[in-house]
């Protein structure tokens, strides 16, 4: 991970805001920021309140930024605790400013521009009257600017435009010296777009090893493999079905591995029936009929040295985990952030 982190530094070439939200992509939030800290990241990026105090709370001393709106009932510990919201209406910040102003603190925030995602931030209508309100708000530290991308890895037209868009805002808000951070780019928008006028980027997906822009993957490192072992090896006769439904029914005499991972360990069931394989033993191997809870079936047949107790590798350095999403019609993300808790994480250096 630090590895590609270090790719994101150089591509970049400016401050880093890692993206640790839903479980660091589903990797340990805790044990990701512990592990990142000392590599003087700007600030982690979390999802809300609760993963910010779990990062808190895991004694890791990084700056926060909070990357959604907030809950009213939520800002007083934000404003404690010097997290940095980032403020999408006047509203908001009004709230922010009444709080830190009773507990007699300078809160520093983010002014997030809505310029395409359509999910947050002030509309770049009348934004010099709505900073001009908010600068009145004295106990408040307008310290960074930021927008996100939608379609940075499908749009490249409409990207070019939003970072043009992006950089003339700045510009018409005062320039940018007004604000100590300017950031937009995410992971495919810092590989694959000029935007060295920012001095801010969040890389998320990168840092878990997959490249949202395909040309930069060889670049990258595996960062998780899920792994399970094989619990049973049994032969079945031809015209057999496996698994529910009878999907697959076998042609032949078939060796069958059953693995103890499934759907309720994150595996996704929907790449039944789509040609995914698995890795053992330095080969790949089909998985036959549906994926169920708890278990996955594989065709080993020609392979007698294969047994109970082997490892199987799910998707990891030797099957990317793009190719399960693809399988499943699913994006990477959702694979990431999909493996349950009852999966043991185990973390090497």
């Amino acid at each position: 991970m630090r590895g590609n982190l270090a790719i994101a530094r150089k591509k970049s070439g400016c401050d880093l805001m890692a993206i640790v939200k839903a479980g660091a992509y589903g990797h340990g939030l805790e044990d990701v920021a512990r592990a990142l800290e000392s590599e003087k990241i700007a600030f982690f990026g979390v999802a809300n309140v609760g993963e910010a105090r779990r990062i808190r709370d895991a004694g890791v001393a990084t700056r926060i930024y909070l990357l959604g709106a907030t809950w009213a009932e939520e800002r007083a510990e934000i404003v404690a605790r010097d997290w940095t919201p980032c403020l999408s209406s006047l509203e908001e910040a009004g709230h922010f400013d009444r709080l830190a102003g009773e507990m007699n603190k300078v809160l520093r925030v983010h002014l997030s521009i809505d310029t395409g995602m359509g999910r947050g931030g002030f509309v770049p209508e009348h934004l010099p009257e709505t900073l001009a309100e908010l600068k009145k708000l004295k106990h408040l530290e307008i310290e960074g600017v930021g927008s996100h991308l939608p379609s940075a890895d499908e749009d490249e037209d409409f990207t070019k435009r939003q970072f043009d868009r992006f950089r003339a805002i700045i510009a018409e808000l005062g320039g940018p010296e007004v604000f100590r951070w300017r950031h937009l780019a995410n992971s495919a928008g810092l590989l694959g777009y000029d935007g060295k006028w920012c001095n801010l980027a969040r890389p998320g997906l990168m840092l878990y090893g997959v490249s949202p822009l395909p040309g930069f993957q060889d670049e990258l490192s595996t960062v998780m493999s899920l792994k399970s072992r094989i619990t049973l090896v049994r032969t079945l006769p031809a015209g057999h079905g496996v698994s529910y439904g009878r999907q697959f029914v076998t042609q032949r005499p078939t060796r069958v591995a059953t693995v103890g991972v499934g759907y309720g360990d994150g595996y996704p069931r929907a790449v039944s029936g789509a040609g995914a394989e698995v890795w053992i033993r330095g080969r790949r191997f089909p998985i036959l009929g549906r994926v169920t809870m708890d278990q996955t079936m594989v065709d080993v047949t020609g392979c007698e040295e294969i047994e109970e107790g082997d490892e199987v590798e799910m998707f990891g350095a030797n099957l990317p985990v793009s190719e399960v999403a693809a399988k499943a019609g699913i994006i990477v993300w959702e694979v990431f952030t999909g493996i349950t808790p009852r999966v043991k994480r185990c973390y090497f250096e």
